[in-house]
């Protein structure tokens, strides 16, 4: 499993211009066929653009908060 915690994409501050560099350094993290989990505090528009990127690429993605626990978003493993 790989766990992407979200600040490590972007440091200290999300900037909407890097995005594309946000998601690139995510689809180097997953892999792929991997099982993803994206943790940590960081901006719904990062969560959402990389969830979407990793569709398709990730077997299955996971989101995991303190609050919420483990919810996964998708699973693609047919067993």
């Amino acid at each position: 499993m790989v766990v992407i915690n979200i600040p490590q994409l972007y440091g200290e501050k999300a900037k909407l211009e890097q995005l594309p560099e946000y998601i690139s350094k995510a689809k180097e993290l997953a892999g792929s066929g991997q099982d993803v989990t994206l943790t940590g505090p960081g901006p719904v528009w990062v969560y959402l653009a990389v969830a979407h990127a990793l569709h398709g690429l990730a077997k299955s993605l996971t989101y995991d908060s303190p609050v919420t626990g483990p919810v996964k978003i998708f699973d693609h493993d047919p067993h």
